[in-house]
Formats: C-alpha cells, sequence, structure tokens
C-alpha cells in the first residue's frame, strides 16, 4: 500500500516549478501503479502549447478555470472545476488559465512518467527509462 500526502512532495524532486506550472508529482513510475497522478498548479494567465506524442493524459480540474483548445480543430472549450479532460488521441493542444487565477488539476499519465521529464521544444515529453 502506498500512503502519501502533499506535503510529503513539497520541496522534493518531485515537485517541480517552472514559469507557466507547478507540478507534485504523487505517484510515479518508479511506485509500479503502471500510470503517473500528479497535483498540477498553472498559474495565472499561462498559456501553454502541449502535444504528449509519448503519453496519454487525463486532467480533472479541481480549481480555476480558463480554455482549453484543439488544435487540429481550433474548438475552443471553457474548462471550469467540475470539468475532466482526456488527451486520447496525443491531442496538440493549448492550456489557458485566466489571468487573475490559478487552475488546480489532478493528471494522470499513461505510461507513467519518471518524475525527471520536462517538455521538449514540441510540448512533449520524451520517454524516460
Amino acid at each position: 500500500m502506498i500512503v502519501k500526502h502533499l506535503n510529503d512532495i513539497l520541496g522534493t524532486s518531485a515537485d517541480v516549478d517552472t514559469a507557466g506550472w507547478t507540478s507534485r508529482r504523487l505517484i510515479l513510475k518508479s511506485d509500479g501503479m503502471g500510470y503517473s497522478m500528479h497535483d498540477t498548479v498553472i498559474k495565472p494567465g499561462a498559456e501553454l502549447d502541449m502535444h504528449y506524442r509519448n503519453h496519454l493524459e487525463t486532467v480533472y480540474l479541481i480549481e480555476g478555470e480558463g480554455q482549453l483548445v484543439d488544435l487540429a480543430t481550433q474548438k475552443c472549450h471553457d474548462i471550469r472545476a467540475g470539468t475532466l479532460y482526456a488527451l486520447n488521441r496525443h491531442d496538440h493542444h493549448i492550456l489557458k488559465a485566466n489571468k487573475g487565477t490559478h487552475m488546480r488539476m489532478v493528471c494522470v499519465f499513461n505510461p507513467p512518467l519518471t518524475g525527471q521529464e520536462v517538455h521538449d521544444a514540441t510540448g512533449a515529453y520524451a520517454l524516460v527509462d
């Protein structure tokens, strides 16, 4: 059984902070669950171009609001607390947090992240062993 608290992650190498987001990586590949799970905060006004070519991701928004743009169709979805979206086709997308508010979300990746990944120039995470 694995039991963790967010406070166990804060300030460790599993607490990754960038200009646009902070990811607290709760479950990683090394935990052997077959997926990884993250408590992620998108910073106010951030606009992130992402394209997870090597991973599928499901996101459940628990705080804040913003927009999710599907770059294949240009369809814009307004998202708010209670919204779930799944990038089931490695969807290239832009995620925007409204100015003045952050978005906090629970993110699940398959295959699982190791915790050492960073976005590459295309917005993807490389597969890391």
